[in-house]
C-alpha cells in the first residue's frame, strides 16, 4: 500500500536526520585532540552579520594540541579572537599579529566526565527525536481509511522495529564517543 510505504519512508528519513544531528553534535564535543570542528559553533561579527568562523578564516591543525586560525583579512583578528572567547569553549586564544593560536588544554578527569554527560544528553535528544518520529508514523497509520486491524498492527510493528534499530545506532554512537572522551 502506497500510503504505508510513504509513512515508513518518512519515519525512516526523520530518524536518519536525528542520527545526522547527533553526529554533528558529537563533533562539537571535543575529546582532547585538536580538530577544526571544535570551532564549528563560533560565529564572528563580519561587517554587521554573524558569520561562521570557517567563512572568514582558515583553520589549521599543526599538531594534536594546537589550532591556528588565519583570517583572510588582517582587520578580522580582533573580532575572531573575541568570538572564540564569547563561544565559551574553554579556549584561550593568543593573537600574534598574523593569526590566532589556540592551545588545546589537556582534559582533566572531571572535565571528561562533564563531556560524557553532555554526550549522553545529546544522545537522549536524538532518541527523543526518533521516538517522536515513531509516534507521528503510528498516528499517520491510524488515520489510513480501510486498513485492517492486522495490517495496522503489522505496520506499527515495522515502525517499532525501525525505531529499535535507530535507538541501537544511537547507543553505539554514544559508546564510541564515551570511549573517545575518556581515552587519556
Amino acid at each position: 500500500m502506497e500510503e504505508l510505504d510513504f509513512i515508513m519512508d518518512s519515519a525512516k528519513e526523520s530518524m536518519e536526520n536525528s542520527l545526522i544531528h547527533l553526529d554533528r553534535s558529537f563533533l562539537n564535543i571535543r575529546a582532547g585532540k585538536a580538530s577544526p570542528a571544535m570551532l564549528g559553533s563560533v560565529k564572528v561579527d563580519y561587517y554587521g552579520s554573524q558569520t561562521p568562523l570557517s567563512q572568514v578564516a582558515n583553520i589549521n591543525v599543526p599538531d594534536a594540541r594546537t589550532l591556528t586560525v588565519t583570517p583572510w583579512e588582517k582587520n578580522m583578528l580582533q573580532p575572531i579572537e573575541k568570538a572564540i572567547m564569547i563561544a565559551n569553549l574553554g579556549f584561550n586564544p593568543m593573537n600574534n599579529g598574523d593569526n590566532i593560536i589556540i592551545n588545546i588544554p589537556v582534559l582533566t578527569e572531571e572535565r571528561r566526565r562533564e563531556l560524557v554527560k553532555q554526550a549522553k544528553a545529546e544522545a537522549e535528544d536524538a532518541k527523543i527525536g526518533i521516538r517522536n518520529a515513531r509516534k507521528d508514523a503510528n498516528n499517520d497509520i491510524k488515520k489510513i481509511d480501510g486498513l485492517s486491524e492486522d495490517a495496522t498492527k503489522a505496520a506499527e510493528q515495522d515502525i517499532q522495529n525501525l525505531t529499535d534499530n535507530y535507538i541501537k545506532k544511537v547507543d553505539e554512537m554514544l559508546s564510541v564517543k564515551e570511549v573517545e572522551i575518556m581515552k587519556v
